[in-house]
Order: C-alpha cells, then structure tokens, then sequence
C-alpha cells in the first residue's frame, strides 16, 4: 500500500507529514518508557523482519497480490510507541533506498500504514485479550483478528485522504469500495503472519512480547482443597547469564530468518500488482503520478545495478535492506534508552551511591 508521489496533492501531503512528523515526536517519547537494554535490540530486529517481509507479496485476488504492513505486529512485539517507530524506519529505508513510496508522499505512508494501522491494531488487541482467558491460544487469536481489521482500516485511511486531496476526479464510493474490498483480502494474510509471529516468540519468550506483559496467571496450588498462588519463586544470582543467552538466540534466529526471506524466499515473491496498485489503475487514480526521487538508486526496485541475475540481484538487495534496516532502526532506538537511561540517572549524582560528585 505504498503510496507514489502525485496520488495526493502537497497540501494534503504536507499536513499528513506534519501529523507524521508529530507522531513519530510523541512516539520517541513514549518507546523510552517501552525499550530497555533487553528490548531495544529486538526492536530493532522486528524492523529488519517487516522489511524482509514486506517483499514477500502474497497471490489475493485474480491479477492482485498483497504483503504485510506490519503495524499490528510490531506494536504487539514491542508496544504502539515503539511499532510506529519501527514502521516509520521501514518506510524510510523504503523510499530512499529501493524508490518504494513516494518521498513528497512519506508523511501519506507513515499515517497510513504506521500509525493508523498500529494505533487500530493495538487498542483491539488489548481490548481483546481483556476479554479473552489469559492463555498463549487468546492472545494468537486476538493478534490475528487486530491484525486483520487493521489492514482495510489503513485502506479506509487512504480513501480518506484521496476524497480530500486526490489529484484525480474518481467518485469516492467506487474508491473506497474497491480499496476496502481487496484489502479485506490482504488482512487475512496479515494476520495469519502476525499471528504465527507473535505465537511463535510468545512459545518462547513470552516476556519479551510487549502485549503478553502481566497477562500470564498466577501459577496456583491446591492445598486443603482450595486454590492459593504459588510462592514467587527466588532467583540466583546467576539467572540474568541464561536470559541473556537466551536473548541473544532469539535475535539471532530472527535475523537469521529474515536474511533467508529478503535473500532468498523474495524470490518467488508473486509479481502481481499489490492491492493499491491494482486499484489505481483500475479505477484512473494513477493519471498523475509522479517519477520517483530516488528512481535511480542503485537499489531501486528492489534489485542491484548492474547485476543481470534476478535471482542474485533481489537476493541481495534484499539483504542490504534488512541489514540498513537492522542498523538504522537499532541506531535509533539504542539513542532512546540512553536517553532514557540519562533521564534515569539522579542529576549531579554517583549511579552507584546516589551522592554529589
């Protein structure tokens, strides 16, 4: 659902680049109260993995393909601050590097698949697993479903920022229809893959996962034929050695899978038109779009210059992506926990003792 520059006209553009820009202010804010030295780094690795992903489009319709926007699963990863951050990197990159996203349109992107997508994603889930038992089984299933109704949420959210400021005379109730309608379709393959993500890191890591944090139930014991808590049990003083082992593995075992999608599963990625696409030239509302800024970067499209072998030039364009993702988006959010860690600290005072030095 990447939108090129000319779909929407520069006021409109400009005040979704504001509201971004504002967002994204708001959102450095509040990931200093998401991220810790724990969590920080598999953000950075949940932004390389939406990367890689996003170059899988998925068959959804006849003629139309679909790929993950990733809002739901990164703000249930890592929380809603930090998702809007690691989707606003992944646009970024996107758009300078690969010509993907218009950049008088970024602001447009941001609104629309960073923000409403996590902001719809993360306040249903939360009310979901609210409702639901305190289980891993809930949880998939609420992931699943937020991720779902967050896709044509961003497609409603294009539709509206086309009724007001699209450079082409389209009846709007065609537009929204045929928006709404394929990326009903596309939701479904969202979910299902942000579903069997945070499943999968919920099977093994399950404090790491920002939406399961205080919502497992306490272990209990049946004693004299009543349910009492369990004793909370106390940690040696070794135990932060194998959580960071632990760490460590998972980050690994991400990245890992991330290569291999962007490098080589791409591949095989279909080349039909993505829900967006397929719709603007259906309906007329490409008339008037625009060359990209960035058209020839020795990486646009999603290949390298100079490299005939398809094969061997998505592959690797598709590795450097996940890895100037990977550095650009651990870059930033390493800033935000020292600058969290800084705000911490007592002002003029020893870390260690608390007293004026």
């Amino acid at each position: 659902m990447h939108v090129p520059d000319g779909f929407i006209n520069a006021p409109v553009s400009a005040v979704a680049g504001v509201v971004a820009a504002g967002a994204v202010a708001v959102s450095l804010k509040g990931a200093r109260r998401e991220l810790d030295e724990k969590t920080a780094p598999l953000a950075g690795l949940v932004a390389a993995f939406i990367f890689a992903v996003q170059m899988l489009n998925f068959p959804v319709a006849a003629g139309t393909s679909g790929h993950l926007l990733g809002g739901a699963l990164a703000a249930i990863l890592v929380g809603p601050y930090t998702g809007i951050l690691c989707v606003s990197v992944v646009l970024l990159m996107q758009g300078i590097l690969f010509a993907d996203g218009g950049l008088t349109a970024l602001g447009v992107n941001i609104l629309d698949m960073g923000i409403v997508t996590t902001v719809v994603a993360y306040a249903l889930f939360r009310g979901l697993v609210g409702l639901l038992p305190r289980t891993r089984r809930s949880m998939t299933a609420a992931a699943f479903v937020a991720a779902l109704v967050s896709v044509p949420a961003a497609a409603c959210a294009f539709t509206l920022m086309y009724w007001i400021g699209g450079t082409t005379d389209i009846p709007i109730g065609k537009v929204f229809t045929a928006m709404v309608g394929v990326h009903v379709l596309i939701g479904i393959g969202e979910a299902a893959i942000t579903a069997l993500t945070v499943g999968a890191v919920i099977a093994v890591r399950p404090d790491l996962v920002h939406g399961a944090r205080g919502l497992t139930a306490p272990l209990k014991l049946r004693i004299d034929g009543e349910l009492v808590d369990a004793p909370a049990r106390e940690s040696a003083a070794p135990a932060p050695a194998p959580a960071a082992r632990s760490n460590r593995g998972l980050w690994a075992t991400g990245l890992v899978t991330a290569l291999v999608l962007a490098g080589f599963v791409s591949y095989y990625a279909s080349a039909d038109p993505d829900g967006l696409e397929k719709v603007a030239t259906d309906q007329g509302i490409d008339k008037k779009t625009e060359e990209h800024a960035s058209k020839d970067s020795p990486l646009a499209d999603y290949g390298v210059k100079d490299i005939s072998d398809a094969r061997i030039s998505g592959g690797l364009a598709g590795v450097i992506g996940v890895g100037a993702t990977l550095v650009v988006g651990s870059g930033a959010f390493y800033v935000v926990t020292r600058r969290r860690r800084t705000k911490d600290e007592p002002a003029g005072g020893n870390t260690r003792t608390g007293e004026k030095v």
